[in-house]
Formats: structure tokens, sequence, C-alpha cells
């Protein structure tokens, strides 16, 4: 089958990677030319595990293009995914300029009966407009299908190729036919896919983010209310978890959630929500806890140290999760900004975000080529991003480096009676102090 797909960020680059490695023939379009001249050069503009390699597989057997010229690679396309960002506007919602933009463009390009799919995380509603504007623009055949992604960063090869489920949002057989076929490599071990209307698809994504979200922030309630009553949350979580009904996943507690899905989508699902006249009082806590655990180190810092002046701390962490250089949202943004604002020195390790980094903060803070180089002569450490370089660091050659033993763990990675059995003081999130 031969498939075209807008737009060579995280989600299309991924998506067409994988259906090249499944065996068809994919371009990837994107209107940044540096891009696809690096891309054609078997170079990946994004961190993710394994994905460099299936790229440049994918290319040398001859199944994966890459191509600025939008028409030639939609016109013999059978599947057209459009993946282009959806950003948020000034009132949360998201930003269709891109997506409708593309569409325009897949209309004045189409020659044959084509499927368009929303590959994008768009609002409901999206896929009657994206059908509105390709269709004012051609004569040809075609239907529009949504297709939320959900891939998670650092996984996101093993989610597109083994998914869990796979949602389509359609009302024509014809296209339901069509993805089906093309999804059936993906799901033989019996995961399903999912059809339905394109309105439901499209607020499947919103709500499965939410309640992920949801889960995050109300443990992060949790955890203050630990801190109050000398309870260790992480306790609470293993108890809470083995009821079946509730399970572990998104259970843990830390200093909030980052990244490019479920800050956006949140608001952007809210913002729908008011535009029918709802209120979603349930996810505004949300965002608000949210906001709240962002802040919470730098809130211990000040409480233990009263003045952060010309201090100098350690920083562990700035991609806003592990396995990505992703720092969109990043909690460790906020807390860098926030100590350099109390005239702090900062010092920073990340193993792959370190350029990432850079975009944020420039030379305003060192960035260091080890963990325990960032660690050199620091009054505390906070650790931001639960790396598994950093879950058992060696915490006699940490004293020996640092010139305060003090630990702000925002991950509760580091056994707090390990480390104050190592002369540390230790601060996490929910759990006794050390």
């Amino acid at each position: 089958m031969k498939i075209a797909v807008i737009g060579t960020g995280y989600v299309g680059l991924v998506a067409g990677t994988c259906f090249a490695e499944s065996g068809h023939e994919v371009t990837c379009i994107d209107v940044n030319p540096r891009k696809i001249q690096a891309l054609k050069r078997g170079e990946v503009p994004i961190y993710e595990p394994g994905l460099e390699e299936l790229v440049r597989r994918n290319m040398a057997a001859g199944r994966l293009h890459f191509t600025e010229e939008l028409a030639g690679a939609v016109s013999p396309a059978q599947v057209v995914f459009i993946a282009v960002g959806t950003p948020e506007g000034e009132t949360g919602r998201a930003d269709l300029q891109y997506v409708l933009a593309a569409a325009e463009q897949v209309g004045r390009a189409l020659k044959q009966y084509t499927v368009i799919v929303d590959k994008s995380t768009v609002p409901v509603g999206t896929a009657d407009k994206v059908h509105e504007v390709i269709a004012r623009h051609t004569r040809c055949e075609f239907d529009v299908v949504s297709n939320p992604e959900f891939l998670k960063e650092g996984a996101a090869l093993e989610d597109f190729l083994k998914p869990d489920r796979v949602v389509i949002g359609t009302r024509s057989e014809r296209a339901r036919k069509l993805m089906a076929e093309l999804y059936a490599p993906f799901v033989r071990t019996e995961n399903p896919i999912i059809f339905m209307d394109p309105c439901s698809a499209e607020l499947t994504k919103y709500a499965a983010n939410a309640m992920l979200a949801t889960r995050i922030s109300f443990m992060n309630d949790m955890a203050a209310l630990c801190e109050k009553v000398g309870a260790d949350v992480e306790q609470v979580r293993k108890g809470m978890g083995a009821d079946k009904r509730i399970g572990y996943s998104f259970l843990h507690s830390g200093i909030g959630y980052g990244g490019s899905c479920f800050p956006k989508d949140v608001k952007a699902l809210t913002a729908t929500a008011r535009d029918m006249g709802l209120e979603f009082d349930l996810l505004r806590a949300v965002e608000n806890t949210n906001a709240r655990q962002k802040r919470c180190l730098l809130t211990k810092a000040l409480k233990h140290f009263g003045d952060l002046s010309e201090r100098t701390f350690a920083v562990w962490g700035l991609a806003f999760k592990p396995k990505t250089d992703d720092m969109r949202e990043a909690p460790s943004v906020e807390l860098i900004e926030g100590l350099l604002g109390k005239g702090a020195r900062v010092q920073c390790h990340d193993p792959v975000a370190i350029e990432s980094a850079r975009r944020y903060f420039g030379d305003r803070v060192l960035y260091a080529p080890t963990s325990y180089a960032a660690a050199e002569g620091a009054d505390a450490l906070f650790l931001v991003t639960e790396w598994n370089e950093f879950r058992h660091p060696d915490l006699k050659r940490l004293k020996a480096t640092m010139k305060s033993p003090t630990i702000f763990d925002g991950r509760n990675v580091i056994d707090p009676w390990s480390a104050r059995e190592e002369g540390f003081t230790y601060f996490g999130i929910g759990r006794p102090s050390a």
C-alpha cells in the first residue's frame, strides 16, 4: 500500500517508519527543507530509542522516503495521514490552522479515491471540518478518518508496533476495510481495532490523557496530605494499586506531569466542554494541583535553606520523562528558573536532553558531562527525572562530592532510609523526611 504522512514530528515520523517496517511504501512530507535533508541522511531530529536505526533500515530497503513536495507524494497514495502540530491556542483550544492548511493541499492533490486520516490530536468535529475543506478542492471520492495516537515517548515504537488497541473513527465501510487491512499486522496478538464514529474517536484521545493526568494529580494531592499527617505515599500507593479496580499505572507521586500531551490535552478538553456549556471543575483542579506540584521542590528548598542566593544546586534530569529529550512543559524548567530567580547557581545533567536544555537556559546554567560532575560542590541535589542511572547512586561518592549532603527527590526513586544512613538530609514527595 502507498502511504503519505504529512508532518515529520514525533507522531508522523514514528507512524511513517512503522508502516514502512510492515512492508508499505511510505513517503513522509515536511515543509522544513533542513529537516527533510537531515532525514534523507538518516539523521533523526528527535530522541526515541530505536527510531534512527529503523528509519535507516527502511530507507535502505526503499520503503521509506522523505520530501517537501506534498502533491507528488499524496497523488499516488491510498492513505494520507495528517500528523501536523495542533498547538495550544490562547484560550486552551487546539489550534487547527496547520491541520486545515494540510487538508486544503491534500484536496488540491487528490487524483483517486483516498482515505485521509487525522492522526494529530484534534478536538471533536475536526474530521467534519477536514472533510469540508478537502471537498472544496476536489471532485475525487475520499473519506476522512479519525485515528488518534496513543504513543508514549520513550516507548513509541513498541506502542505503535504492538498497540494495546487501535481506535478508528469512520462511518464509511470502504474506509473501514482499508484501515483494517493497514493495521492488521499490528494486532495479530488479538488486541482490538475499535471502530466507532469520528467524534467518539476524537474524544477518546482527550478522555484517555485527561484520565491519566487526573490519576497523577490525585496521587500528588495524596502526597501533600501524607506529608501533613506523617504517612508514606509509597505505602499508600501499594495499598491502592493492589485493588484490581484501580491498578498501579500512573499512581506515582512526583513533581507533576509535563510533555506535549497531558498539559495541552487537559486544557483542550476543558475548553471543548466550556464551548458546550459545561464546566469541568475536576480538570481545573487537576491543572491547579499540577501547577502547585511543579513548584514544590523549590518551596521545600526555601523552607530548608531560607536564602538561596549564592548557593549551588545540582539538578539531575531535564527532560519531562526518561528516554526522551523532550522538555516541553518539563518540571525542570520551572524549578531551574525558580532557582536562578532566587540568585542560585545551577549545575545540571541529563543523559540526552542537554541540547534541548540549551534552548531554554542558554549559558545561564552549567551543563555537566556526568551526574557526579553536576553534584560537585553542590549545596543540594534535586532529582527531577527518573532516569535509570539516577535510581541507585553511589551515596558515599555523592556525599564526598557535594558541599552539603541534601537531596530533594522529586520522583521518590532514592530510598530515604539509605540516604539517612549515609548522612543525607532527604526530602521526597509525600514521604517522611530523613
